[in-house]
């Protein structure tokens, strides 16, 4: 037990948090959180599908199919400033004066090759145009005007693009101008994730930039409306104050602010799982917001999620179908052997070791708890060396395996044997889900019954030169889906294109 003041309790109520969450937390402080148990890493055959190009039309079909009779979503993470999309440019502006020293020898002085990759490459960027509209001939040579841009690019006084969201600034350029990533879901989700003329997406946004959505989607949805002859209904919500998380002394007491309050700290992409939960469809599909393509990239895209939505749909009408059985008394031991095959080799569900000394009721309440979950396909791109989670099967405290979403972090790099399973590694997920949340029923999940606690991070930092740590929840991808049915399958390359920093719009993928 904490002890905790009428002022803290007041705190904590305005914020909607229990003083049991609270003290749950703190023993994760306490207790520490285990690094995963890598088993093995998933790869083509084992744990990841790979289909023939006939299979992925078949499955694609198997989708337009059906389409017309399903409630789809597209779910977009969007939250967040781009402040560190641009830190290496402001690192620029803070370390280079032009009035000392001149581009080539400062950029030789420091090796900054982030610096070196956007100055050389400036007409290439999306904003070229629009700010050198702004500054010109403000500056006297080559080198000022490179200075000049960044600030005008950057700074308050300019179009302060560091405080935008990523989802607002300028990405592509078009002959008829530049598209937002905003702009560029909508045009992805009158393609696949329309019904009868109707695209339905949602939008996490920071509560800082609401406003500033709203008049994006009124002057860029009537255009994209008009172009697809698609009607949008687009929603949004913001990461809610509830899944912040207490932020702890090294004594694991309550870090205090100056003003006595206690710190808490946005609890990270897994607290989107409550914003996810609030959503209800057949079919919703997940993709970070900095992930988009030029047009000439967007069929493929569009027909690599429209097969994985037929992965989800075809093995969901099996499951169901299933599930409707095991509702009934007297499953035959024959069905039962099918059922738990089906689960093995589709769902890629493994049974507890003791699963066959069990009795036939006991072995049917455990297909039906194993059938009866979320279900998500996730779309896997083979390793070229870019960060990001890895699929592996993992094998948790009671000896359970299972396929998960596994960050780096979460590994003990420490362990040589682990270390040489991440090695193997030959794919990493871009973010690409496509999610069933209802039930045989059409009821739909509580997504926050299938969260593991024990994924989440615990991080060292400081708040006014003292020392804290942070907890991290599960990643919304990774600990806050570990319970769900999972099912990977590899997608062409081309359906990631994350953008990092401001110099990943200089790759061919975001060149129209």
């Amino acid at each position: 037990m904490i002890a905790l003041s009428p002022k803290d309790l007041e705190q904590l109520d305005s914020k909607g948090i229990s003083k049991e969450k609270v003290e749950n937390q703190i023993q994760t402080f306490k207790e520490g959180i285990p690094f995963v148990q890598l088993s093995q890493a998933a790869v083509v055959g084992n744990g990841i599908l790979r289909f023939s190009e006939k299979e992925q039309q078949d499955l694609l079909q198997y989708f337009e199919d059906h389409r017309k009779h399903l409630d789809l979503l597209k779910f977009v993470p969007a939250s967040g400033a781009a402040s560190r999309m641009f830190k290496a440019m402001f690192n620029f502006l803070d370390s280079y004066d032009p009035s000392k020293e001149k581009l080539s020898e400062y950029l030789e002085r420091t090796g900054d090759s982030d610096a070196k990759k956007f100055t050389e490459n400036l007409s290439d960027l999306p904003f070229y145009e629009l700010i050198m509209s702004r500054i010109d001939g403000k500056a006297s040579n080559k080198d000022g005007e490179a200075y000049l841009f960044v600030q005008e690019m950057l700074l308050e006084s300019g179009l302060n693009y560091g405080f935008f969201p990523k989802g607002l600034l300028p990405f592509h350029k078009y002959s008829s101008g530049t598209a937002t990533p905003f702009e560029e879901h909508l045009k992805e989700a009158a393609l696949y994730a329309k019904t009868m003329g109707r695209a339905n997406l949602h939008f996490t946004v920071s509560e800082q930039h609401d406003a500033m959505f709203a008049d994006e989607e009124a002057l860029v949805a009537p255009k994209i409306s008009e172009r697809t002859d698609t009607d949008f209904t687009i929603s949004y919500s913001n990461q809610k104050p509830s899944t912040d998380t207490i932020a702890v002394d090294m004594d694991n007491k309550p870090f205090k602010n100056s003003d006595g309050s206690i710190l808490f700290r946005p609890g990270g992409h897994g607290a989107l799982i409550e914003n996810l939960n609030d959503q209800d469809a057949d079919i919703i599909f997940i993709k970070n917001i900095d992930n988009v393509v030029v047009d000439k990239n967007l069929e493929t895209v569009s027909n690599s999620k429209k097969m994985l939505a037929g992965v989800l749909k075809k093995v969901q009408d099996k499951a169901f179908a299933y599930a409707e059985l095991l509702d009934k008394e007297g499953v035959s031991i024959e069905k039962a052997d099918e059922i738990k095959s089906f689960l093995e080799t589709n769902l890629n569900v493994r049974m507890p070791v003791n699963y066959d000394g069990l009795s036939v009721g006991e072995q049917n309440a455990i297909l039906k708890e194993k059938i009866d979950r979320p279900i998500r396909v996730c779309g896997m791109v083979k390793n070229e060396g870019e960060p990001g989670g890895g699929p592996f099967w993992i094998k948790d405290s009671d000896g359970n395996i299972s396929l998960q979403i596994i960050e780096s972090a979460q590994i003990d790099m420490d362990d040589k044997e682990q270390a040489a399973i991440l090695q193997n590694a030959t794919h990493f997920n871009p973010v690409d889900l496509v999610c069933g949340v209802r039930n045989h029923k059409g009821e739909k999940f509580n997504l926050l019954e299938y969260v593991d606690p024990k994924q989440g991070f615990i991080t060292g930092k400081t708040k006014e030169g003292k020392e804290l740590k942070a907890l991290e929840l599960p990643g919304l991808w990774n600990g806050a889906m570990a319970f769900w049915n999972t099912i990977f399958v590899e997608v062409p390359l081309v359906t990631f294109n994350p953008v990092k920093t401001v110099n990943d719009l200089l790759k061919p993928t975001h060149q129209a």
